[in-house]
């Protein structure tokens, strides 16, 4: 039996498992909106990635703050409490973490201005240049997109440093998150696409982006259970039976019905962020579940 299995459970609930799904999504979104900002895609939909980015990592940090024993002293993270240095571990994914979310957090919040002013809300002439055509927005926007890959991936390699099973059992969590954290971006902005008057071309363009990326995460999946080796017996319960149903339900019929024209609508990306949250949740309760 693995020596993970004789370690404390760090106890992480549901504002752990939000943290990581609303984490991937604002990453997500942002890297989207940069790839298809620099492809000369869909100018709304490059808006609307941008716009979805800023509020959601602000959602996080929240959340983050909520789940302290101590919600006052999450500046702690960042900060040393005598000294009032940076309190930067590079070692640490938790610490590298909490600043790489600060920094893409900034990012986030100058192409979100960018966007308002692009849309007339603002006339500030000197604002204009966070706009990414412009040499100061598209270095906003480059360092942005590599925080944002940063803080969609670097979840599941906090996950491996915690010596619990599951977790510490596989390098794969890192890749997995990552690759989910695009698929349920794709998969959002479709969602509000729809619904925000950009045109069909754009959004058929981006539900084939997204059926390639589930195959990939389909992939990745087998791969992390094949390396976890005789440890993904633990899943031989009702957490297995909802990763299955993740599988399935997520990944697996997005693909089938979003193939179809015919059929095409909001269930497939409904479906693809409904299993974004439940791999998440599975991988971290069916792993905290264990004594």
């Amino acid at each position: 039996m693995s020596s993970t299995f004789f370690t404390a459970s760090p106890h992480w609930r549901w504002l752990i498992v939000a943290y990581f799904f609303f984490g991937g999504l604002a990453a997500g979104s942002y890297f989207l909106a940069t790839l298809l900002d620099l492809f000369g895609k869909d100018r709304r939909l490059v808006r609307l990635g941008y716009l979805v980015a800023f509020p959601v990592v602000c959602l996080c940090g929240l959340l983050l703050t909520a789940d302290l024993g101590r919600p006052l002293r999450f500046w702690h993270m960042l900060v040393q409490s005598e000294t009032f240095r940076p309190m930067l571990k590079t070692y640490s994914p938790m610490s590298s973490g909490a600043w790489a979310l600060l920094g893409f957090g900034g990012c986030a919040f100058l192409s979100f201005v960018a966007v308002l002013v692009e849309s007339g809300w603002f006339d500030w002439p000197a604002l204009r240049r966070l706009s990414a055509p412009s040499p100061v927005g598209r270095v906003v926007t480059v360092i942005g997109t590599f925080l944002a890959l940063y803080v969609a991936g670097y979840t599941g390699v906090l996950l491996a440093v915690s010596n619990r099973p599951i977790w510490a059992d596989t390098t794969l969590l890192g890749v997995t998150f990552l690759i989910s954290a695009v698929s349920t971006s794709a998969a959002l902005l479709i969602l509000l696409g729809g619904w925000g008057g950009v045109t069909g071309d754009s959004i058929h363009a981006l539900e084939r982006f997204d059926r390639a990326v589930l195959v990939l995460e389909l992939l990745v999946i087998g791969a992390l259970i094949v390396s976890l080796g005789r440890v993904a017996m633990v899943w031989l319960n009702g957490w297995g039976v909802l990763l299955v149903a993740m599988v399935l339900g997520g990944i697996a019929f997005p693909l089938v019905i979003g193939a179809r024209p015919s059929v095409r609508g909001s269930l497939a990306p409904v479906l693809v962020l409904a299993g974004g949250l439940v791999l998440r949740a599975v991988i971290i309760f069916s792993s905290d579940g264990l004594r």
